[in-house]
């Protein structure tokens, strides 16, 4: 991971967990559930621009590094766990 995208990642992440705590005082103080439901849906996009920033990091650094070897086996252990990804991320 670049630091660049470490330093994002991180700064994304404390603006969630704000987030989160936001939605724990909402429920705390008996706020209105769609209100809640609202910035629930939001700390989700949030977490998910996450993952995808992180899913693109890997595959500009870890999986291109895989590809550009010559180790067949390495290749096929990325698009494995390319897949797990996916089905874990996207679906």
């Amino acid at each position: 991971m670049t630091a660049e995208t470490k330093s994002s990642a991180e700064a994304r992440l404390k603006r969630i967990a704000g987030q989160v705590a936001g939605i724990q005082r909402m429920v705390e103080t008996d706020r209105y559930c769609v209100d809640i439901l609202m910035q629930v849906a939001a700390a989700r996009a949030a977490l998910a621009k996450v993952g995808t920033l992180l899913l693109e990091s890997h595959i500009r650094t870890c999986v291109a590094g895989a590809f550009d070897s010559a180790d067949a086996q390495d290749r096929d252990a990325k698009i494995a766990e390319l897949i797990r990804v996916f089905e874990k991320h996207c679906g």
